[in-house]
């Protein structure tokens, strides 16, 4: 009978046990467990949300540079068009310049072709004044001469 009755006291202290385990110690792991895996749960859908938001931040982040792009080939073929611009209003202004500057040339030319011609012809009259005088020996009218041969100049 003692053989039973250790085997009886044994079971019954072990249900007590596990009964004791069952009431005060099993619920305070499966909490510690339970929360465990809520935590890791949460933490891989952290994960994966953080995946996505990133491929999501790739893919504006790839749009947002392709814009600039062809935000900075937009400002440079503007930049390009403003070259162009100013290098042709910088030729149409050195084209009037230089008209302005070859028409005073012109001018200036003329005014002394004329100034020159005219000298010319004061020293033509009067070398050929001087030559008729001593000619002819004598004094002439220079007023009336001049106008003779003003007039001869002339039709040369």
């Amino acid at each position: 009978m003692s053989l039973n009755a250790t085997i009886l006291g044994q079971a019954i202290s072990f249900f007590i046990f596990v009964l004791f385990c069952m009431k005060y110690i099993w619920p305070p792991l499966i909490a510690v467990i339970e929360k465990r895996q809520k935590e890791i749960s949460e933490s891989l859908l952290f994960v994966e949300r953080t995946k996505k938001d990133l491929e999501i931040a790739k893919e504006e982040a790839a749009t947002f540079l392709e814009q600039m792009k062809m935000e900075a080939k937009k400002i440079i073929e503007q930049a390009y068009q403003h070259k162009a611009k100013i290098v042709y209003e910088a030729k149409s202004e050195a084209e009037v310049e230089r008209k302005k500057i070859l028409a005073l040339s012109q001018k200036e030319i003329e005014t002394e072709y004329n100034r020159a011609r005219e000298e010319l012809r004061n020293q033509v009259t009067t070398l050929i004044l001087a030559g008729v005088e001593k000619i002819i020996n004598h004094s002439i009218d220079r007023a009336a001469d001049k106008k003779i041969i003003d007039a001869i100049i002339a039709k040369l």
